[in-house]
């Protein structure tokens, strides 16, 4: 399955999750629309002001000595609209009602931006070895892909108490 597939799964989950959300967008840090679930949003504007909101946290928090940016949250009259960190590459922003239990949103999309952020990593390092540049992820002990390692499973005490 492509990454970005997975990454609109990840969107539809989210807001599985999170009724009170009426969108979901997942955008590359300079804009670009890498998948949406927002049907009353023009995902393409809201990405590129995401990506601009980004790079004013990012100076904000640097400014103020803050460490590295995380996330960013904006209340309107009719809900939230939150932003999360997906990694160095991407951005997960989520837009809720304003019934939303605020830390249940930050919760998940503090989640969801993890795992987006995970998919676009495994995305690049698959670029970088389709260019030829870059070394193939490195194999467990016995030079066997993880999945063909044996499951071992301690036995079963058989005494009772």
């Amino acid at each position: 399955m492509a990454v970005e597939a997975e990454v609109l799964n990840e969107l539809h989950r989210l807001r599985a999750r999170v009724p009170q959300l009426t969108g979901a967008l997942a955008a590359s840090t300079d804009g670009l629309v890498l998948a949406q679930d927002m049907p009353d949003v023009q995902p393409e504007g809201l990405a590129a002001l995401t990506a601009a909101a980004l790079g004013v946290g990012r100076r904000m928090v640097d400014l103020s000595a803050r460490g590295e940016f995380c996330e960013l949250l904006v209340r309107g009259a009719a809900g939230y609209l939150a932003t999360y960190a997906a990694g160095p590459s991407a951005v997960l922003t989520l837009l809720a009602g304003d019934r939303v239990n605020v830390g249940r949103l930050h919760l998940e999309g503090r989640r969801g931006g993890a795992r987006i952020g995970a998919l676009m990593a495994t995305r690049s390092a698959g670029e970088r070895l389709q260019a030829g540049g870059g070394e193939p992820p490195a194999r467990p002990p016995g030079g066997r892909p993880l999945g063909a390692l044996p499951l071992r499973i301690p036995p079963q005490s058989r005494h009772r108490p």
